[in-house]
């Protein structure tokens, strides 16, 4: 995203990557009215207790709390220069001379006051020569600069319990946290390791050190990992640079001072203050490189469905069934069961695809050929209807063949390579899933 976003772990500088980003790679180009927002029920960011975006306040009396928040948004603002001004407005020329005029008009007003003041020598200086201390105060101090990362400090909390369970995290009662950013490798797994880019998804504890509050933990009823791109400043350092190296399978403890975390301003939402060391204990699930696809046993799809020959990390050729009618109801088939959990609605899923026509194979869009999984809310709308019908339910691991009538993808619009009408067939490797 080209944007900061707000998400579990709170919102860094986020990256220029645009992988991922439904605005730049959907399936088959935009939809239209392109421009979208994940929309996250109040239940969820409940849960989740303030990791979501800031609250919005609403005119019609209804409490902020009760009203769905914007999670992440991908609506795409207009290319402006520094001032504010599109990059090609009309009327440059005439803009040019009015500006020049002003600045001229100011630059001899700015002559004659220094004269004035000046010319009869006088020793009171003190309104030309001394700066105007409200005017020249100094601007806003920047944020404090991460601390490097070290994998022991002289205290630190006592953590209990298994990977892939929720932890018990304990304070020491009379010590204080001494500045330092720590990850330390509690358990380590056997997975492959995460690089800078690589999908990631994570399961959390946390607790504030400075209260011995806890954070709302994904392990909590209805809690969800959260999956984002390590190392691209998607997230506060404590989650996003804590993970890079690491392998998946892997607990981490991460003691994070507050510029490792939210910064001087803490999160008040949470009760999180500005001087707040955090603790979280993190257990990778899995990491995925941005061409990652997916393995396992093949079971060949039905002789009335195209069939699919794998070509590893490019694109799938896809053979249409000679003379086949083009269906009127979505139709699937699992070419490869994955074992992992089933994808829900509402939660980011992370997928490869590729796409072809359904009456004679053309492949119309990739993932693959651009060596970049794609990212999207599922029911979320912002893909056409036989993905989000189509994938619902379908486990993490799998590889998925879609047969999508055109009533449930582009209708009667012509979209790029895809004609009018046009049935589509897509296989799809469902990588992983989470909150994002």
């Amino acid at each position: 995203m080209s944007e900061k976003a707000s998400s579990p772990g709170g919102s860094g500088t986020a990256h220029g990557n645009s992988a991922g980003d439904p605005a730049d790679s959907r399936p088959g180009g935009p939809l239209p009215g392109d421009g979208e927002s994940i929309v996250v029920p109040p239940a969820i960011l409940k849960q989740q207790a303030g990791w979501g975006g800031d609250d919005v306040s609403r005119s019609t009396g209804t409490k902020t709390e009760d009203a769905p928040q914007i999670f992440a948004s991908t609506v795409r603002r207009q290319d402006s220069s520094e001032a504010g001004y599109d990059e090609n407005p009309g009327n440059v020329g005439k803009l040019g001379v009015i500006l020049g005029t002003v600045l001229g008009v100011l630059l001899i007003g700015s002559a004659v006051t220094l004269y004035l003041v000046n010319k009869d020598g006088s020793s009171d200086d003190s309104a030309a020569a001394k700066p105007d201390t409200a005017k020249s105060a100094p601007a806003t101090p920047s944020a404090e600069p991460v601390p490097p990362i070290k994998d022991s400090a002289k205290v630190l909390p006592t953590v209990t319990g298994d990977f892939g369970k929720k932890a018990t995290i304990e304070v020491p009662p009379a010590d204080q946290a001494d500045g330092s950013f720590v990850v330390k490798v509690l358990s380590e797994g056997t997975g492959p390791k995460v690089e800078k880019n690589s999908w990631t998804s994570v399961d959390y504890t946390g607790k504030d050190w400075n209260t011995g509050k806890d954070i709302p933990s994904s392990y909590d009823e209805k809690g969800k990992p959260q999956i984002f791109q390590a190392g691209t400043d998607a997230l506060i350092p404590a989650l996003d640079q804590a993970v890079v190296g690491k392998k998946a399978g892997s607990r981490l403890l991460v003691v994070a001072p507050p510029a490792a975390a939210f910064g001087a301003q803490g999160n008040p939402s949470m009760s999180i203050g500005a001087k707040d060391n955090l603790i979280f204990v993190i257990d990778i699930r899995n990491s995925n490189a941005p061409d990652a696809v997916v393995s396992g046993t093949v079971t060949p799809p039905p002789a009335d469905f195209p069939q699919v020959k794998d070509n590893g990390k490019k694109p799938a050729d896809i053979t249409p069934v000679p003379g086949a009618a083009d269906p009127t109801e979505l139709k699937s088939h699992v070419l490869i069961k994955g074992e992992g959990r089933k994808v829900e609605k509402g939660e980011k899923i992370l997928v490869q695809y590729t796409g072809a026509l359904f009456k004679d194979g053309k492949v119309f869009d990739s993932s693959l050929s651009k060596g970049q999984a794609f990212s999207f809310p599922l029911g979320g709308g912002q893909v056409i209807a036989g993905w989000d019908q189509g994938l619902e339910g379908q486990t993490i691991g799998s590889r998925v063949e879609l047969v999508i009538p055109a009533s449930l993808g582009y209708k009667d619009q012509a979209q790029g390579d895809i004609p009018a009408n046009s049935t589509l067939v897509f296989v799809v490797d469902i990588l992983d899933a989470g909150q994002g």
